[in-house]
């Protein structure tokens, strides 16, 4: 990581060399950016500030971001409509915010199940995950370009009211639930919704959920679950990593110069870096003081439970991949990586526990 670290600072530099030298001859791009999480949240939305702190640095000001909080210029749900039309010319956001329009999009945020950080990286940069992305989007006719800039570690993977040990005990439950993940927990017989991020607190204060995901403890802590539910589930098989995208109007990316588009493109892959950090940093200080100060059980999910979940996972699989092709398309190059990876993945890592 060090070493990742160190090169893609030096990949910076270099770059901001370089535009440093030709920023006179820049037009000068002002992105406009609604963000899809409050910037005050650790590891989700606290990035993009930063990208946008950097990208002026390293352009020598050709390029300006204005970071909106959400809802203050678009509301989270519409970022990608809005950029693709021109109505703004970036956004911060998820995929997995789309897959009501573009069903393969959530495997750009997080699989159940799925790669970590470093696999799910791997993939993305060194095999065709960044490819396929970008060509997801082209065929689902969005005018766009993306990004990949941040990625979370593991989430918590529900606050609950009561233990659950067993299938049974979800049946019925009304819960906020993200992505892939809110497939597999219907197969379960949970009623899924997903809320914006600020919508999620007042509903499971007023009852209208019975539970919650959302994201890592330090920002769960921080819209408060614990003071309703109090027992929190690991691990996040749901989201073993999350990526999160900088879209681009592909009227604006085209305008600006090769120079421009690298330096932003490095500035997003060092903030993969620094978000990751920033994730794994931040998590465990936090589970600390909600056992110690605010009465919450981390609970551990038993066997039976992942069993459950991975089979209801096999079963999303096979209807999503009979269903959509680009879906399918995107799954089998996912699948075949990680197949190979496992060579290295298993070998070369001493066990958690």
């Amino acid at each position: 990581m060090k070493a990742s670290l160190a090169a893609t600072s030096i990949s910076i530099a270099l770059a901001g060399v370089a535009m440093n030298a030709s920023a006179a001859e820049d037009k000068k791009v002002l992105l406009k950016v609604p963000v899809a999480f409050a910037t005050s949240l650790p590891g989700l939305g606290s990035p993009i500030p930063k990208v946008a702190e950097q990208i002026e640095l390293v352009t020598n000001k050709s390029i300006r971001m204005k970071v909106y909080e959400p809802g203050k210029l678009v509301a989270p749900f519409e970022i990608l409509d809005a950029v693709s039309q021109g109505k703004i010319n970036a956004g911060y956001t998820t995929a997995g915010y789309w897959a009501g329009k573009i069903p393969a999009s959530p495997l750009f945020s997080a699989v159940p199940f799925g790669p970590d950080a470093g696999e799910y990286m791997a993939w993305m940069y060194y095999g065709n995950g960044l490819k396929l992305y970008q060509e997801m989007y082209d065929a689902s006719g969005y005018n766009v370009h993306v990004l990949p800039c941040a990625i979370n570690p593991p989430e918590t993977s529900g606050w609950f009211a009561k233990p659950i040990e067993k299938p049974e005990d979800l049946q019925g439950l009304r819960m906020r639930f993200f992505g892939l993940g809110a497939k597999v927990m219907e197969k379960l017989g949970v009623s899924t919704s997903l809320l914006p991020g600020s919508e999620i607190f007042p509903a499971l204060e007023k009852g209208a959920i019975d539970a919650t995901e959302f994201s890592m403890p330090a920002v769960d802590t921080r819209v408060g679950f614990h003071k309703v539910v109090k027992y929190n589930y690991f691990p996040g098989w749901h989201q073993q990593s999350t990526i999160f995208e900088l879209l681009i109007n592909k009227g604006t990316w085209n305008d600006m110069s090769a120079g421009q588009q690298a330096a932003l493109s490095q500035v997003c892959k060092a903030s993969m870096a620094d978000s990751f950090a920033e994730g794994e940093a931040k998590q465990f200080a936090v589970m600390k003081e909600n056992v110690e100060k605010r009465g919450v059980h981390i609970m551990q999910w038993n066997d039976t439970m992942l069993d459950a979940f991975r089979g209801a996972w096999t079963e999303v699989v096979a209807e999503q991949t009979a269903n959509d092709p680009m879906f399918k398309k995107i799954w089998d190059d996912m699948s075949q990586f990680r197949e190979e990876y496992k060579l290295w993945g298993q070998n070369a890592f001493l066990p958690r526990k």
